[in-house]
């Protein structure tokens, strides 16, 4: 709207005195409040998170259809690790703390939140056919199982469970993150595998899972945070209100998280 005839110059002109004085401070440039969200909305998120992030991510679209939100799913410390190194992302949802930190002190985020909470559970094949009752079967030598890697969230929580258990285990593969353990076990390669309770719930019929009292000593707190580079920092703080939100808890809460 930037013609400059003559005749719409007077126009508006006229308009302006008929309006009022300009010195009132609401005759500037009309228009919403807030620009409607658009473009990509990058998400670095915990593999825990892959089913609820995807739900509130299909959510958010279709709150605003010009905005297209990629998520990238791993394990928390690969994906610290990703962002120290440059790769651009908007938002940060990590497992643990210390992974969230990693990001922080490289100064590429602030005022990290913790939005959720989880815990370990030992995840069986459906039928749990070789009958695992606790965190003591996993130092048995006839089974096979799986946990994440120490320098994963869900691998340093289960050396904290099975230290504080007195348990030694004998692991047989050392997995990048927490679905790649589940994975195992949905598919049989292995008797057991020490995952998050949401893990569990997320792999419906499919497994089975074994609580684990001690795992109350290792629950992991899950922060997010907006990047200080965010290519589109407008949509990653509306993202992160989301998960926030009440309606971000309730999907949280319904994905077997425990919410502030």
């Amino acid at each position: 709207m930037s013609r400059r005839a003559p005749v719409v110059t007077a126009l508006v002109l006229l308009l302006a005195g008929c309006g009022g004085s300009a010195d009132d401070g609401t005759a500037t440039a009309p228009g919403p409040s807030t620009a409607e969200l658009g473009g990509t909305l990058t998400v670095f998120a915990a593999a825990s998170l892959t089913d609820v992030f995807t739900d509130l991510g299909e959510r958010f679209e279709a709150d605003h259809p010009g905005l297209d939100v990629q998520f990238n799913f791993a394990g928390s410390s690969a994906l610290a690790a990703q962002l120290t190194q440059g790769a651009p992302a908007d938002v940060f949802a990590s497992a643990n703390e210390a992974q969230m930190t990693v990001v922080t002190d490289a100064g590429m985020a602030d005022e990290p939140q913790v939005f959720a909470a989880n815990v370990l559970q030992i995840a069986v094949p459906a039928g749990n056919p070789a009958g695992v009752t606790g965190l003591a079967d996993l130092a048995r030598e006839d089974l096979t199982i799986a946990v994440c890697a120490p320098q994963v969230p869900c691998g340093a929580a289960a050396e904290d469970v099975l230290t504080a258990a007195g348990v030694t285990a004998a692991p047989d593969t050392l997995e990048e993150d927490v679905r790649a353990a589940l994975t195992k076990v949905e598919l049989g390669e292995v008797d057991a595998a020490l995952v998050y309770t949401t893990d569990v719930t997320a792999a419906g019929d499919a497994v089975e899972g074994v609580d684990v009292p001690e795992a109350e000593r290792a629950v992991n707190d899950y922060p997010i945070a907006v990047l200080a580079d965010a290519p589109n920092p407008g949509a990653a703080d509306a993202f992160v209100e989301l998960v926030r939100s009440g309606e971000g808890r309730q999907a949280l809460a319904d994905a077997g998280f425990r919410t502030p």
